[in-house]
This record gives structure tokens, C-alpha cells and sequence, in this order.
């Protein structure tokens, strides 16, 4: 370090030495006055490229460009969507009634044919959105050294073996190994998930995508593209697998059973009647309805309907559904899969804690908040105790005047009762906490001026600075900030230092972020070799990324509703397990991991009685959520992050921070917080059930209506009806009861027990749980009050008709009686009420009014017939309800 009268003067006026080797003239081609101590590494070619040289070195290894997959055509995507065992027999009865002439009912099948096809197309196209993210993280630009001098080129145009210039704000726009580096620290949160910026020195790597935030340096470009870690990370996007979601799973399974069934039935009802001599076309069309009547072809619709509904809740509440199954899949979530910085903690270092040979002091307010004030604190109580006294701060004022000094942050505004903050995260959090005691030692440096400096850097781990006291005396201070294991290595050994010892070990354990401050009064310039001298201890500060107000509650909600949540993060085991012993996260017992037992398979086993992931990198955040899907769960993985990105999109479902998180975890994510709140995923975890119990009501109820009209088919003929229900009149109903009704169910609103108990098993039936039981006994109620209305009505055609009109209208009766038990009859969703009272209307319609009974072959009833058989039709609706309240009083006595 040149003496303090010789340094140059800095653009904000304070005298301090010319960083080694870094210059700001264009012209690189004469060799810089001086050098980093170390020298450029060995073998590191440090003089740049000619223009022609990076040319072809571009072409050699292609544009500083994320990788991208070739593109799935269209028509790829359609033909996957149409090989589910469902929408091929939808198929083949839409070709079946098209060819008959029914168009109308060939149009209601193809449009939900063409919905389920857009549903699953839009899925595919996430993970190409997410690689595209990346190039928007990348930087737009580099200065690069090309024949001899710096260019600004554009980031894809960066090329192996540039020299880039990396100042405070730049973004690295490729891999690169350090040839000068002075006072050198980089972000890297968004990548290894650390919430501390690191130190660089002369010969250390940066990766593509983190952010300089001090100093200044030369690199070489060692990887660009696809080799970066930043194309690493896009390539394990661009390979992991998406799940099926829990609901497709179950209505996958479901699909599968009910096509089996319906093609059975339809083989039966073909064969029995040909054999009773009927011609072999209308049985076949007879056939082919009856199949369409044993599958609930609004269920897709219904899904639809109320994932939109669910979707369009949730951005009400500030939150993105990018796809809408995810909506479905939270009410399906097992473990809440978290990161660290910026989901469980607010992602800004706060001072917390003050500690001088004289007393203890806290911290007040939040983040970069105006709002807070300096604390006595007292150890016997969490609670802080009286304000400060003016003559009982003595030591933490000039405590806080070293730390304003000896920091290269500065803060801006405040804006909207916060300060904006420029510079290094953790030393702008002692300006802030500096302000909270007294804006005005923000002041300071214009007063004490800076002559001279030793930058922090991880090999020192302290930062020198010397300063001229504005006193007439014209003495000189000396500020030493840095690790307490250094800093109290210098000072002569004492009782004060001692307890600065135990003090930050006792912090450390907490996992804080400790630092020791020192300082030293001279009446004269000290030598470069003598800054260190004569140091006495000031104190220190704590330091902290605090855990966001509402993430406590979250974690006890989670668990409440039978979700169990985990900590993953690259942050040090002991720093995770502080934050996760905070938020509850350990309260049942669980265990600490490392990214070391991750990579040696260690955690695959134990998996159930980890609770928190230390040190880990971005492709064993994959494995962690890997290892629990093999356990069979269902898990949310939360994070904001590039690190993120590949665990977000390889679990069930993938919750980005939209505030803070980076453009590529927010595309690789199913939804997106606007306002990174914590509670919207527990609101999205009870819209989810809310989803999956509706569509298990719908199940209830249409298949309950589709096994009505089979057993009335099948059970008819033996009672001397030849042809129960003719196909049109099948059609008719099934359009009608799972039409409007069906969709209808979708918006039903949340009953609240659902929060109360886990969600159930993916693996577990979607008719499991008795739902199978009810179905049989609604669908054979239906069926016997059909069959009865039959036989009564005498006349062949108005036999039909009575059936026709008694099996519609007790369809839409169950879907009254089925509702969530709390519900009851009062129709607290109008929607339903309304689709209900339509869908009878028009089955009356189709009964009474001519130009139907044309249409469908119906025939006039006598009024008293008619109100008889509406009589009938409300039979089994009333019998379920009063099943379904007998069963529910005994579930509560039971309890």
C-alpha cells in the first residue's frame, strides 16, 4: 500500500491506492503499472483475442447461448394427447354416432376431445419456456479485450479465451478463471443458493449467471454455452422428466377400468340383441351409447372448469398458475420441499444483535426498513428492555461509527420507508443499522475521508481502512473489520477479549454471521506496516438473514394439513439448522444432511428422518426430491433461484418466488407468488382439495347416473321392455346431467375439514375411501325408481317416456343430494342450483314439448302422470341425503 500522501484521488474525492493491475483506459496493450500480488495464474493467457480469432472460435463452439432441444412439432404433441384409453373410445363413438347422422351429439364429444388435447399440449411447452428464461439471466453484454483493446460485445459473442472485464453490477456473462482480481466479491445465490456474497482472488473460477457486487477484475473465459454451469443447469431442465400430477394418476387409472367396463357392456348389450333378433345397426348404435353412458365425458370438462376456477382464486391472491393441474396437485402435496434465501428468510442481511466490552444491544425493524431503533438487550429476556440512554452508548456509537466507516456500500433514498442499497448485501446492512440509531453517521465519510485501504478478501478476511479525523489535532483512525478468529488474533489478549470470544461463538451457534471490529487513534500518518498496531477491540456485530414474519405459521399450517416441509439449501449445516430450529422445521426430531451424504447416496434410505439439506448443489436438490417421490410422496419444491430451477421442475409441482426469484425458476415453476407470500401456497393447498373433493362429488354423481342407465338397459328387456331408453334419448340425458350440473360441481366452494386431515394417497383409487360403495347404491336407486316409473306407465312408447323422464330427473336429484355434508340442501353454490334447475327443464322439455318429443321420440303423459313420475325422481336423491347425514352423525360420535 503507497503511502496515504501519495495516493491518487478517487471520483468521490477520497485519497486511496489504484487497485493492482486494473485500469480504466481503453488502450490494454501496454502492460498495466502494477499487478495482483499473486500474478495472473500459470499458463492463463491474459492478452485477449483478435477479432478473426473469436470469430472462429464461435463457430467452433457455437453462440454463449443456453442449449436448446429441438422442438416438438404440433402434431407430436396432439397424438400423444389422443392415445389415452378415454379419448380413444370418445373416438370411436364419435365416428359411430357421426356416421348414424347425429352431428349434435359428434360435436359435444369432438369439443371434449379438442379441450383435453390443448390441456395436455400447453404442459409440454414449460420446459422450453424455462430454457429460454436463461438467455434473458445471461448478460446482454461484455467488455471483452479484442486486438489489444476493450469492446463491448454482445453475451453470445463471448467466446473461450476472452479477457472480460468484471466491474460492481455486471453480471459474468460466461465460466471464467480470475487473472487480476482486487477486493473481489460475487453473488452467487441465484446458482449455489448462498446467502452471503463470496470472495474471488486472482486464479478463483466465477460462473456465468452470478452478479460482481464489489471490486473489479480480469477473467478469462474458460466455458461458455452449453459446457457453462449456467448451460449445465438448462441441460438438467431440459432432461427432467415431469411426473403425471396425483390426479392424472388416478384418472388415468380410472379411464383405464371404466373403458374396460363400457367395452364389456357394450359387447353384451350387442350380443343379447342380436340373439332376441333385433337388426344389427340400431343395436350397434345402442351399443355405442350405452358405452358413451358409462363414461362421465363431461369429467375433463369438469376437471377444466375447476382448475380455472382454482387458478383464477389463486391470482386473486397474487398468485400465477403458469399450468393448471398444478392447482390440483398442491391439495395432493406430502412435503413442502423449501429453499433458504429469499422463500423461508427475507433474502436481506439484517444486523441483530450489538455487542460491546460494555453492554449488549438489539436491533429493532425489518430488512432495509427506515423503521427501527438500537436496543439495550438483555439476555435473561427476549423481549428488548429500555431505549438507548445518550450516556450509556457511548461504546456502540463509535462501534457504529467504524462500521460506516470501514464500508464500501452506500445507501440511497429512503424510498417507500426503505433504503435502497448499492454495494455489497451485508455491508449495506450495517449502513442500515447505523441509520436506524442515527441517520445522520451516514454522514461520516464526507467528514472522516478515507486516505487509504486494505480490501477484504477471503485470504485476509478483514478489511483495513484509514481515515483522517476531522479534528484540528489532525490525528488518524484506523479501522480493522473482519472475522472474530482474525481480528481478536491482533489485539493483546484480555478479559475484553475473551468475552468478544465467547460472544461470537455464542452467535456463531445461532448462525449468525459474526463480525469483530478493532480500532486504533494515531497523531500521524502510521506506516503501511504498522496499520495493524495498537489496536484496541470496539465490539462486534451479528448479522442474519431473518426468516419472513409469516414462514412459522406457514410450516404449522403445513403440518396441520398432514404436509410435512423440509429445508434445502447450499447455506452451512449449522446456518440451516438455526433457521430451521426457528421455523419448527425440526420439531419432530429431524435430522441434519450435507450435499456430501447427498452424492453418496446416503440420504436415499434415511430420507424420512431428514429434515434439513445442507451445502447442496442444483442436481442434488433433483436427487433429495427424487429420493422422496420414491417414498411415495407427493412433493412442493419452493425457491427463487437459477439453483432452483432443476428441482422445481422435477417435483409434482414447482412454487417460484415471483418477487425476488429469477425469470428462469419462475418458468420452470407450476405457480408463481407475485408477492412472495408463504400463506398463498396453504391457500392453493386447500383450493387444491377443494378440487379433488368436487371431483370425486362429480363421480359420485355421474357415475352413479351412467350405472343407472346400464342396469336400466340391461335389466329392462327381462321386464318386458324391449328398448328401455332409445340412443338419442341416452345422448340427451347424459348431456344434460353431465353438462351444465357436471361443470357446475366444479366451482362448489371449500368445505373446511379438508384442511384438517392429510390429502390422500396418489397411488390410493380415486373411487377409494367408500366412494365406490355410494356409487353402486345412488346408480341402483336411480335405476329401480326408472324401472318402476316403466312399468307403471302401460304403453310401449309412454313406458319409455316414463323412463326417459324419471331416470333424467333423479340424476339431477342425487347431484343436489350429494354435496359436501355441510352444505346441506340450502345450495350455498348458486351455479349448481342454477344448472340443476336448467337441466330439468329441459328434460321435462324433452318429454312434453313437441318439437323434442320429434327430436327424441318421446310421446305425451297425462299431468298426473307426469307430476308422479317427478315425485318418484326425488326418491333417491332424499334417500342419499339421509344415508349420507346418518353417516356422517355417526363419523362424529365415533370422534
Amino acid at each position: 500500500m503507497p503511502r496515504p500522501d501519495r495516493a491518487p484521488r478517487s471520483r468521490r474525492g477520497v485519497a486511496r491506492p489504484v487497485p493492482g493491475g486494473l485500469r480504466d483506459d481503453a488502450q490494454v496493450s501496454q502492460a498495466p503499472e502494477s499487478r495482483s500480488p499473486e500474478g495472473p495464474p500459470s499458463g492463463l493467457d491474459t492478452t485477449g483475442l483478435t477479432s478473426a480469432e473469436a470469430a472462429r472460435r464461435r463457430e467452433e463452439h457455437g453462440p454463449n447461448e443456453a442449449p436448446r432441444a429441438a422442438p416438438k412439432s404440433l402434431a407430436a404433441r396432439v397424438f400423444d394427447q389422443l392415445r389415452d384409453p378415454m379419448i380413444l373410445l370418445l373416438l370411436g363413438a364419435l365416428v359411430v354416432v357421426a356416421l348414424v347422422g347425429d352431428l349434435a351429439d359428434a360435436a359435444i364429444i369432438a369439443a371434449v376431445v379438442v379441450l383435453n388435447t390443448v390441456i395436455g399440449v400447453v404442459q409440454e411447452v414449460r420446459a422450453a419456456n424455462a430454457i429460454a428464461a436463461l438467455d434473458k439471466l445471461a448478460a446482454p453484454h461484455a467488455t471483452v479485450v479484442r486486438d489489444g483493446r476493450f469492446v463491448r460485445v454482445a453475451a453470445p459473442d463471448v467466446v473461450p479465451g476472452d479477457v472480460v472485464r468484471l466491474e460492481a453490477g455486471d453480471v459474468v456473462p460466461a465460466d471464467a478463471t480470475l487473472a487480476e482480481a482486487a477486493g473481489m466479491q460475487v453473488d452467487e445465490s441465484a446458482m449455489t443458493g448462498e446467502s452471503v456474497p463470496v470472495d474471488v482472488l486472482t486464479g478463483g473460477e466465477v460462473l456465468s449467471g452470478t452478479v460482481v457486487t464489489r471490486g473489479r477484475g480480469r477473467a478469462v473465459v474458460t466455458r461458455t454455452g452449453a459446457e457453462s454451469g449456467l448451460g449445465r443447469i438448462a441441460a438438467l431442465i431440459a432432461s427432467t422428466a415431469t411426473r403425471p400430477t396425483p390426479l392424472q394418476q388416478r384418472l388415468a387409472r380410472l379411464s383405464r377400468q371404466l373403458v374396460v367396463l363400457a367395452l364389456a357392456l357394450s359387447a353384451l348389450v350387442f350380443v343379447l340383441g342380436v340373439l332376441r333378433g333385433q337388426d344389427a345397426l340400431p343395436t350397434l348404435v345402442l351399443a355405442v351409447s350405452l358405452a358413451v353412458a358409462a363414461i362421465p365425458e363431461s369429467l375433463p370438462a369438469v376437471v377444466s372448469v375447476a382448475l380455472a376456477l382454482g387458478a383464477y382464486r389463486m391470482a386473486r391472491h397474487s398468485a400465477l398458475v403458469r399450468w393448471l393441474p398444478a392447482v390440483e396437485t398442491l391439495g395432493s402435496v406430502t412435503v413442502l420441499a423449501s429453499d433458504k434465501t429469499g422463500t423461508l428468510t427475507e433474502g436481506q442481511m439484517v444486523a441483530q444483535r450489538l455487542w460491546t466490552p460494555f453492554a449488549e444491544w438489539s436491533f429493532s425493524g425489518r430488512g432495509y426498513g427506515v423503521e427501527g431503533a438500537l436496543q439495550r438487550y438483555d439476555d435473561r429476556s427476549a423481549d428488548p428492555a429500555e431505549p438507548v440512554d445518550a450516556d450509556d452508548a457511548v461504546g456502540s456509537d463509535l462501534l457504529l461509527r467504524d462500521l460506516v466507516l470501514c464500508n464500501d456500500a452506500r445507501l440511497g433514498g429512503p424510498t417507500d420507508g426503505a433504503w435502497t442499497v448499492v454495494g455489497d448485501p451485508m455491508e449495506a446492512a450495517l449502513l442500515v443499522a447505523a441509520a436506524k440509531r442515527d441517520p445522520r453517521l451516514l454522514d461520516l465519510p464526507e467528514a472522516w475521508t478515507r486516505e487509504a485501504e486494505v480490501p477484504f478478501d477471503s485470504l485476509l478476511q478483514r478489511m483495513v481502512t484509514l481515515h483522517r479525523a476531522p479534528d484540528p489535532d489532525g490525528s488518524w483512525l484506523v479501522v480493522c473489520k473482519g472475522a472474530p478468529e482474525v481480528v481478536l488474533d491482533l489485539l493483546p489478549p484480555g478479559p475484553s477479549v475473551d468475552a468478544a470470544r465467547a460472544a461470537a461463538d455464542r452467535y456463531a451457534l445461532a448462525g449468525l454471521r459474526v463480525l469483530a471490529v478493532a480500532d486504533a487513534v494515531h497523531h500521524r500518518p502510521p506506516a503501511e506496516d504498522a496499520l495493524e498496531r495498537g489496536l484496541a477491540l470496539r465490539g462486534l456485530v451479528a448479522l442474519v438473514d431473518p426468516a419472513r414474519p409469516d414462514a412459522r405459521k406457514v410450516i404449522e399450517e403445513c403440518r396441520a394439513a398432514g404436509i410435512r416441509t423440509i429445508l434445502i439449501t447450499g447455506d452451512h449445516p449449522r446456518t440451516a439448522r438455526a433457521i430451521a430450529d426457528e421455523l419448527g422445521i425440526t420439531a419432530d426430531g429431524g435430522e441434519v444432511s450435507d450435499g456430501a451424504a447427498v452424492a453418496r447416496g446416503e440420504h436415499v434410505d434415511r430420507v424420512e428422518h431428514i429434515a434439513v439439506y445442507a451445502r447442496t448443489r442444483p442436481e442434488q436438490k433433483v436427487d433429495i426430491v427424487s429420493a422422496w417421490q420414491q417414498h411415495g410422496a407427493v412433493v412442493a419444491m419452493t425457491g427463487d433461484g437459477v439453483n432452483d430451477a432443476p428441482a422445481l421442475r422435477s417435483a409434482d409441482i414447482g412454487v417460484a418466488m415471483g418477487d425476488r426469484g429469477t425469470e428462469v425458476a419462475r418458468q420452470a415453476a407450476d405457480l408463481v407468488l407475485a408477492d412472495d407470500d408463504l400463506r398463498t401456497v396453504v391457500r392453493a393447498v386447500g383450493e387444491g382439495r377443494r378440487i379433488y373433493r368436487n371431483i370425486r362429488t362429480f363421480l359420485r354423481y355421474g357415475l352413479a347416473g351412467g350405472l343407472a342407465e346400464v342396469l336400466v338397459i340391461l335389466i329392462g328387456p327381462f321386464l318386458g321392455m324391449p328398448v328401455p331408453l332409445a340412443p338419442g334419448q341416452i345422448l340427451w340425458i347424459n348431456m344434460l346431467t353431465h353438462g351444465l350440473p357436471g361443470v357446475a360441481f366444479g366451482g362448489e366452494p371449500l368445505d373446511p375439514a379438508v384442511m384438517t386431515r392429510p390429502s390422500p394417497s396418489p397411488d390410493r383409487s380415486v373411487l377409494a375411501d367408500g366412494l365406490a360403495r355410494q356409487i353402486v347404491v345412488a346408480g341402483s336407486l336411480i335405476a329401480v325408481v326408472s324401472l318402476v316409473a316403466g312399468l307403471v306407465v302401460p304403453s310401449g312408447d309412454q313406458s319409455q317416456t316414463a323412463v326417459f323422464l324419471c331416470l333424467g330427473l333423479a340424476q339431477l336429484g342425487v347431484a343436489l343430494a350429494v354435496r359436501a355434508p355441510r352444505q346441506g340442501l340450502a345450495l350455498r353454490s348458486r351455479g349448481l342450483e342454477l344448472a340443476v334447475a336448467g337441466a330439468a327443464l329441459l328434460q321435462v322439455l324433452g318429454a312434453v314439448w313437441s318439437p323434442l318429443q320429434d327430436l327424441l321420440g318421446t310421446t305425451d303423459l297425462a299431468l298426473d302422470s307426469t307430476l308422479w313420475l317427478v315425485l318418484l325422481a326425488a326418491v333417491p336423491g332424499v334417500l342419499v341425503r339421509f344415508a349420507d347425514r346418518v353417516i356422517e352423525a355417526r363419523a362424529r360420535v365415533r370422534a
